[in-house]
């Protein structure tokens, strides 16, 4: 029978520690609510695209390095920067 509460007891703290947010973090567009990471996310590879663009125009894209790496990189630096400097 101690078994039984002690069980009990320990589903429900662990329960209690695992819950999710009370408020999640978003922003309502047009009536829709978006997870502020996915605004973030959209803006940042637009301006990546933009970048990418400016680096070209310049004749700087053969300078970057593994492309593979930089862009993405790239997009996560400004996901990062766009959600700490407007959301946070």
């Amino acid at each position: 029978m101690k078994t039984n509460y002690v069980r009990t007891v320990l589903i429900c703290a662990f329960s209690a520690t695992v819950t999710s947010c009370s408020h999640a973090p978003s922003v309502e567009i047009v009536g829709s609510f978006f997870p502020i990471w996915m605004v973030c996310l959209t803006i940042a590879v637009i301006l990546t695209f933009f970048a990418h663009k400016a680096l070209v125009r310049l004749k700087l894209d053969t300078e970057v390095g593994p492309v593979a790496l930089f862009y993405p990189s790239m997009v996560v630096s400004f996901s990062c920067l766009l959600w700490l400097t407007l959301f946070r």
